[in-house]
């Protein structure tokens, strides 16, 4: 993890019930595409690391006999086994309150392990050689992350783009200029470049593969308010007895930016990377 800052159990407290409703979701397409990918055929083992309120973990449970999730978090523990009885998934979802680096945590071997915009959170070495001993022979490592570097007009769409300039100029108004993550700080960000970290815990690879999004979204204040506090950098608890100032000053930036309260966005496309352990075939 990033140097001098050491995570703690706080980073999202508060975030896990503005999810579902703030996160954009993930391209249509995604579990089709990987279940070409890997062979997928409805058995088989998921392991989700990081898997929050198992927003991914409940949409490739289909393509597997079981699905565990894991997460360090209990609101998100506790969010992903309500979303997982309304999918009407309770029978083959199991969730883990536990850490990435606590694993293998007794939980046996799978074919595929995910890690959803997580990775970055963790102990990455340290994780990505344990994941490694946890699949099986054939078995596959993927991570999953929407494709920031694509351009995403709203021109033609009915509403106005979210105005996301002048909601991260509030946020830095009660926060601070500098990135908040739990108890501490982030000046540089989190850390990237997993092919390194991969390719040192001996993965070949990867193979990349692209979902496209770009399908046109309507989101509400609420939404876009749920997303703000979905994030670690604005996670609830941040804002301390201050919190219900700051929610009243971004619904009426936002009633500012759009009379109607709602807004037009594109979906991000979907970024897949496959690290296999070995020849392919489960």
């Amino acid at each position: 993890m990033t140097a001098g800052w050491v995570w703690d159990d706080t980073l999202f407290s508060g975030a896990a019930v503005h999810y579902e409703r703030g996160r954009f979701p993930y391209a249509p397409g995604l579990a089709d595409e990987l279940a070409g990918a890997l062979g997928l055929d409805g058995t088989g083992r998921l392991l989700d690391v990081g898997c929050g309120p198992g927003t991914l973990t409940l949409r490739l449970a289909r393509l597997f006999g079981e699905v565990v999730g894991v997460d360090p978090d209990s609101g998100m523990i506790a969010e992903a086994r309500r979303l997982a009885e309304e999918a009407g998934a309770t029978g083959k979802a199991a969730w883990v309150e536990a850490r990435a680096e606590e694993l293998p945590a007794g939980l046996g071997t799978f074919t595929v392990a995910t890690f959803g915009q997580s990775f970055h959170w963790m102990d990455r070495d340290l994780v990505a050689t344990t994941v490694k001993a946890m699949l099986r022979p054939g078995g596959a490592l993927v991570h999953i992350s929407n494709l920031e570097t694509e351009a995403r007009s709203v021109e033609g769409l009915a509403h106005p783009a979210v105005p996301y300039c002048e909601v991260a100029e509030l946020v830095r108004r009660y926060l601070g200029p500098v990135r908040r993550a739990g108890r501490g700080v982030l000046p540089d960000g989190t850390p990237g470049n997993e092919s390194a970290v991969f390719a040192r815990a001996g993965f070949p690879g990867p193979e990349r593969r692209v979902v496209p999004g770009g399908q046109a979204l309507e989101r509400s204040s609420d939404a876009v308010v749920s997303w703000v506090f979905s994030l670690s950098s604005s996670a609830p608890h941040l804002f301390g007895p201050r919190r219900d100032d700051f929610e009243s000053d971004l619904r009426r930036l936002l009633g500012n930016s759009s009379a109607s309260g709602l807004f037009s966005e594109r979906l991000p496309s979907t970024e897949i990377f496959i690290w296999r352990t070995g020849p392919a075939g489960r």
